[in-house]
């Protein structure tokens, strides 16, 4: 996740500072390099990036010295093309009299840059972002104005993103919004533009905020909104922002493991449409399907996608794969590893020690090492011979929520690929995860009197669901410290329904071709007592048999899992917080676990 900040002043000064602390309030985003570039009244180009933190970078390479009458700055979260300097943004033009940079993915970056060298441009890296750069000079070059040529540029990049650009000799920047977040501000004398408002509330709290297919050319003390469709103008009310600067940053939410558990939607959606337009896909799958064993080798969280993506490539691709924790991948598959095998490494971060010593003694054995990683540049990434990005952006709080659901959706997409079906019908989960949202937030709720006292409970699931409930468990643990125990709803006969008693909380995720086993199970738990909670659609059965139903959108069995997740997560955030606990940072617990 990408973050982008642009400004314009009236005349040329020192721009170094208010870029750099613009960069500095977009840093809680997420990134792993950072550049600058300042437009000055003789018509040369500033331009000046590298990979690192924007302290040490800015510090090196002497952003503070930076002069112009208009800068940009930008802090690039690797998708397309490693971090380095080369692939750091904003990016110049053939000529070097245009720059930009970018927030998203331009899905048919690979394809745009094929045609860019085509057409005889110089294009310096595999960053989709120099492609929009190229895109708006491809028209400039045919003789078309700067609106216009952003226009049509936005009719050759695929995917979602928002990009800012400038032009030698045009005193004006523009940008433009498909998809990410993009907000205008207006100052006195100057005017500015950003992927979000912390880099812009500390010089104005006047702000617009863009829409899709909305052009913003902004003017020393004034911004113009045009419409990409035919160019028209638009008008819109300036809004005066009165939230606090700590609000801002986590999207107006109290923290950010609720804030990213409501950005699901939207990284699920870029990631579908990522995947739908990559090259790289089909070599994956040819060979996952060509092994003579397949592992899927994760940790937490990830071993949980694991599973899920286990049964999913069983059912939609016939291709039996084995799930296994990665210190146990050693132990119980290491000696017997070997060239024809295939191992697919999951990790959010990229550096968990565990599923790297997992890496290391596959490639002693000759094992084929493949990546779902959300960290581009991670170890994980340069150790694979094929890597999917996950494309979640940063993930701040503790508890994993969205990289969970793009790793699940990541392997459903895989095993659609694998067994020749279409994913088209993928298109339409995003909305399906805002939809259930909506409808559990106000019953994961009234849950919580019931369930706030509670020190002990278990999560039951079945088929596509004991994962979810494998999954939910562990948030459950992890920031409200009860303990939760996950388990396959048909094992909970065999000992542990002995824990039941009266009230005893009994979670069970409902798959919906699962409902007449998991009637047995429901009803062992209530004639002893204990309270059945069911996840799960609407169902006259499970309606009848449980104590309570938390309703989800009907989705089919294959969506059902990833929408059952949501109100695990939602019940964990807010019994955390009634228990008086901060979710994003439980105690005992690193995002990144770099120990054995």
């Amino acid at each position: 996740m990408c973050g982008i900040f642009g400004i314009v002043v009236e005349q040329e000064q020192p721009l170094g500072e208010t870029l750099i602390e613009a960069g500095r309030r977009l840093s809680y985003r997420g990134y792993d390099s950072v550049g600058c570039a300042t437009l000055r009244d003789d018509g040369t180009i500033d331009l000046r990036k590298d990979v690192g933190k924007i302290e040490k970078v800015a510090e090196r390479l002497a952003f503070a010295e930076m002069v112009g009458q208009r800068g940009i700055v930008q802090l690039r979260w690797a998708t397309f093309g490693a971090p380095s300097q080369t692939n750091a943004q904003p990016h110049l033009d053939s000529d070097g009299d245009l720059v930009g940079a970018h927030n998203g993915n331009v899905v048919n970056n690979v394809e745009l840059r094929e045609q860019f060298i085509a057409e005889g441009m110089t294009v310096r890296s595999t960053n989709d972002g120099e492609s929009c750069v190229h895109a708006v000079e491809r028209y400039v070059d045919r003789g078309h104005d700067m609106i216009e040529a952003i226009r049509r540029a936005y009719q050759d990049l695929e995917g979602d993103y928002a990009f800012v650009i400038g032009r030698a000799g045009d005193d004006r920047l523009y940008a433009i919004k498909k998809g990410s977040g993009l907000v205008a501000g207006l100052l006195d004398g100057a005017a500015c533009v950003s992927s979000d408002l912390p880099s812009i509330l500390p010089l104005t709290r006047r702000i617009l905020r863009v829409r899709d297919g909305e052009i913003v050319i902004l003017r020393a003390g004034g911004v113009e909104l045009r419409r990409v469709e035919d160019g028209n103008i638009i008008e819109r009310e300036v809004e005066e922002i009165t939230d606090s600067m700590e609000s801002v940053e986590k999207g107006g939410y109290p923290h950010f493991m609720l804030k990213e558990i409501h950005e699901q939607p939207q990284v699920a959606g870029e990631l579908i449409r990522l995947l739908e337009a990559a090259s790289y896909v089909s070599p994956m799958v040819e060979r996952m399907a060509t092994a003579r064993h397949l592992y899927l080798v994760g940790c937490g969280t990830s071993y949980h996608a694991c599973l899920l993506g286990a049964i999913y490539l069983a059912r939609l691709a016939g291709r039996p794969a084995i799930p296994v924790l990665a210190p146990q991948f050693i132990a119980q598959y290491g000696p017997a590893l070997g060239p024809e095998d295939v191992g697919v490494f999951v990790s959010q971060s990229g550096e968990t020690k565990d599923v790297l010593n997992g890496i290391r003694v596959a490639r002693e054995r000759g094992t084929g090492i493949l990546g779902l990683v959300n960290v581009l540049g991670s170890t994980l990434m340069n150790e694979s011979e094929r890597y999917l990005p996950l494309a979640c952006g940063y993930e701040i709080s503790v508890p994993a929520t969205k990289t969970f659901t793009n790793q699940a959706v990541a392997f459903l997409f895989l095993a659609l690929r694998m067994g020749g079906h279409p994913t088209a019908d993928l298109a339409h989960l995003p909305d399906l995860l805002e939809e259930t949202l909506a409808a559990v937030e106000p019953q994961v709720a009234a849950l919580e009197p019931a369930l706030v006292r509670q020190d002990d409970l278990y999560c039951l699931g079945y088929g596509l669901t004991y994962p979810i409930a494998l999954e939910g468990a562990l948030k459950l643990k992890e920031v409200t410290y009860a303990h939760c125990e996950g388990m396959l709803s048909t094992e909970f006969k065999h000992g542990p329904l002995s824990a039941v008693y009266d009230g005893y909380p009994v979670i069970f995720v409902a798959g919906p071709e699962d409902v007449p086993l998991l009637i047995s199970g429901i009803n062992e738990t209530t004639c002893r007592g204990g309270r059945a909670i069911v996840i799960g659609e609407e169902d006259p059965r499970l309606r009848t048999n449980a104590h309570d139903l938390i309703v989800l959108p009907q989705a089919g069995p294959l969506l059902n899992p990833l929408l059952a997740t949501l109100p695990l997560q939602l019940l964990s955030y807010r019994l955390s917080l009634a228990r008086g606990y901060d979710p994003d940072f439980p105690r005992n617990l690193s995002k990144t676990l770099t120990v054995d």
